[in-house]
């Protein structure tokens, strides 16, 4: 099982950047996490960063190439507008696709509320903080050893 986890701008801040939503845990805690999660699930997962919508695209076509089975993806702040990562994301029928994000998105500043990316996905999770990319691989393995 090959899973891709990518992270949309200001992630790699995690731990500098608003603690009170985010958290104290860094990037490298968060990696960690995801590292671990992977050998429980005897799952080979790459975890990915950029702060570029074109550079996320990229990532997420290069998946339709190399055998990823499913995808892991916390947008960031294009979340709420970038139909071009939408539509990359809608054009991966075959791979298993999980919207994430470590706040409660509904509650916070009404334009957070709206994901343009979620109907993408399969699954949106949201407001379990860090956790919440655990439980969107267990998803993806769950669904795959269906």
């Amino acid at each position: 099982m090959k899973i891709l986890v990518i992270n949309g701008p200001n992630l790699n801040f995690l731990g500098i950047r608003e603690k009170a939503v985010y958290g104290n845990q860094d990037y490298d805690y968060l990696l960690k996490m995801i590292s671990d999660k992977a050998n429980e699930l005897g799952a080979e997962v790459e975890s990915w960063q950029s702060n570029h919508e074109g550079a996320i695209i990229d990532k997420l076509q290069d998946a339709y190439f190399n055998g990823t089975d499913g995808i892991v993806i916390n947008p960031g702040a294009y979340t709420h507008y970038s139909y071009a990562i939408h539509d990359a994301l809608k054009s991966l029928e075959n791979i298993i696709k999980v919207e994430v994000h470590i706040s409660d998105i509904t509650n916070r500043e009404a334009f957070r509320a709206n994901s343009v990316t979620a109907p993408a996905c399969d699954k949106q999770i949201y407001g379990h903080g860090l956790d919440g990319y655990l439980m969107a691989m267990d998803y993806i393995a769950d669904i795959i050893k269906k």
